[in-house]
């Protein structure tokens, strides 16, 4: 009997040491957890932005829905748009770091790696490692800045082989849930 309680004590011990551990681990990126609504502009003119963050799978991964809806513009998309993208954040242990990949409605792939988070948590940089379904040599780069404790905005930038990167979209998103 009192070994069946030591161990019980252990497991529940080490399930607690395990919740709390990933709660820190996430700590630099659990702001964006719920849902978010906002505009932006960019290259494809004016759009509506709706995003979800959640955590999947006992909290081993974000889970990142992104749907960006563009109406139809004389100057920028004479027809409009819509751009919805699937993305899932993890952290690599081996390289002590968040990777971002992506899956676009367009066929695009995009892994990241984060390669800032200020010392304050209020602005936080992925950098492109890897895209595909592009011509070599393309980079992307995603920074989020956090305006508050219900609003943050998103830059989205691109560059092509051998130039700076130059920007693409930027959005402002607010917390609805």
């Amino acid at each position: 009997m009192l070994k069946l309680i030591f161990t019980s004590v252990l497991l529940l011990t080490s399930m607690t040491f395990a919740q709390s551990s990933k709660d820190t681990l996430w700590q630099p990126l659990k702001f964006f957890i719920g849902e978010w609504k906002g505009q932006g502009e960019g290259e494809s003119g004016k759009g509506d932005y709706e995003r979800s963050y959640n955590f999947i799978f006992d909290k081993q991964f974000i889970e990142v829905k992104n749907k960006s809806s563009y109406p139809p513009s004389i100057a920028n998309n004479n027809k409009g748009e819509v751009h919805q993208d699937l993305g899932f954040i993890s952290f690599d242990r081996l390289r002590n770091n968040f990777v971002l990949r992506q899956f676009h409605i367009e066929g695009f792939v995009n892994q990241y790696i984060s390669t800032n988070i200020s010392s304050d948590g209020k602005k936080i940089v992925f950098t492109s490692e890897e895209i595909e379904n592009i011509p070599k040599g393309w980079r992307a780069r995603e920074t989020y800045d956090i305006l508050n404790e219900n609003e943050f905005s998103e830059t989205f930038e691109l560059a092509a082989p051998d130039k700076d990167f130059e920007v693409y979209s930027k959005v402002t998103l607010k917390r609805i849930k």
